[in-house]
């Protein structure tokens, strides 16, 4: 079955404005837009019920039960319970936050592992942890092509590791990690995994349970929500780390591993990420699939195989460049390579590459992307100039794909 992109843009408001309708979006690794089955739902909530949730009064009452149906929309993504969820300002927060919570944990010599590919969400926050003694392995990627071998982690695990923190799909690489063979491997250790899914999210649903890590991170904008991200925890591991909320709640879900406080209207909106993904699968499939987790998968499948497609398209016109350079695999498998592809060009600098494709209505950014380790272990001469992203989701059409494939023709 084919993914039927006039119905998928329908449900964007974007695309129905000329103004903004008129920019081929690849820019989305940076932040999807937003179906209006969300937008609806943030509206709603500031409209009249923008005030303290889960009160007596019936305003209170109805932002309560929409920040409930939020936490339930994600649960019923990923196959938890709403208990084992924090959503909080971002994942970067998350993650820093989540770092405090198992410091108490560590003693020194403690050891974690973490790579060289990841956003430094995911590498910072656990180097800070040497200045409290534990020891920092580094799982490097291969300078050619930027992926990760199992057989080099496998050097690094010790008795002492206590925590593998990596990615399972890299924002500047696009391949797609083996999450569950890491997995294997850190807890054969008796170590922790930590997983950054925000690169991986936009494109496949995660069975968390079902995954083998113990925390798993993501961001809800580049999800096509709202500004949030996710942080779910294997409950037998939640149990042993620091809780970082308020005191008085600490024994609170949702509330314990959050010391800002939870985004009242941004969490209830999430409930629309749920009825757009139940519009998409309503539309597309005749039979009844039962738990809204595997009509979610069909759904994310239908995107993956679309999103592949038209990847490779890009991946060929890239090919044809001279002096081109492709970061990752130079094609595109489902379940393998992501559709975020970065690229440079000789004797041209990413800069430049970006202006001449934003000339022509194609949105594109260049530069390190927050994974700066990652391009200087590729031995990118200026970081700050990059590399050029393009990174496409379901809701980019065949149309889409070939203006940016005829402008990447006339960068050659």
């Amino acid at each position: 079955m084919a993914l039927d992109l006039e119905f998928i843009r329908a449900q964007y408001p974007v695309f129905s404005n000329p103004e903004t309708a008129r920019w081929a979006m690849f820019e989305n690794a940076g932040g999807s837009y937003v179906p209006h089955q969300v937008i609806d739902r943030l509206h709603e909530f500031f409209q009249f019920t923008k005030v303290q949730p889960y009160g007596l009064f019936q305003p209170s009452i109805a932002a309560g039960e929409s920040m409930d149906a939020g936490y339930q929309a994600i649960a019923g993504l990923l196959n938890c319970h709403p208990d084992e969820l924090t959503l909080g300002p971002s994942t970067s927060m998350n993650t820093y936050v989540l770092a405090q919570a198992i410091r108490p944990t560590l003693k020194p010599g403690d050891e974690i592992i973490v790579t060289n590919q990841d956003h430094e969400a995911n590498i910072g926050c656990w180097r800070r942890m040497e200045e409290f003694g534990a020891v920092l392995k580094e799982w490097r990627i291969d300078p050619q092509t930027g992926e990760l071998s199992l057989e080099d982690l496998e050097r690094l695990i010790s008795g002492n590791t206590r925590l593998v923190c990596f990615s399972l799909c890299s924002n500047i690489v696009g391949t797609m990690n083996d999450f569950e063979t890491i997995c294997s491997m850190a807890h054969d250790a008796g170590a922790i995994a930590i997983g950054d899914g925000v690169s991986f999210a936009p494109h496949r649903v995660l069975d968390v349970n079902a995954s083998g890590l113990d925390f798993y991170l993501f961001s809800t904008y580049k999800t096509f929500g709202t500004h949030l991200g996710v942080m779910w925890g294997r409950p037998a591991i939640l149990d042993t780390v620091e809780p970082q909320g308020h005191y008085f709640n600490r024994d609170i879900p949702n509330y314990n591993f959050n010391p800002a406080g939870p985004l009242h209207a941004q969490i209830g909106a999430l409930d629309g990420l749920r009825e757009y993904i139940e519009a998409v699968y309503g539309h597309h499939f005749d039979e009844a699939q039962p738990g809204f987790h595997a009509r979610a998968v069909r759904v994310f499948e239908l995107f993956a195989e679309h999103e592949t497609t038209q990847a490779n398209r890009i991946l060929e016109a890239v090919k044809a460049i001279p002096g081109s350079r492709i970061i990752g695999q130079d094609q595109a498998l489902t379940g393998s390579r992501a559709a975020t592809i970065s690229i440079t060009i000789d004797g041209m600098s990413s800069g430049d590459a970006v202006k001449k494709l934003v000339e022509r209505d194609i949105a594109v950014r260049n530069g390190d992307f927050y994974a700066l380790r990652c391009l200087e272990a590729l031995g990118i001469q200026d970081p700050e100039d990059g590399v050029v992203r393009i990174s496409l989701v379901h809701y980019n059409t065949e149309q889409d794909v070939s203006r940016l494939v005829e402008a990447l023709g006339e960068l050659a």
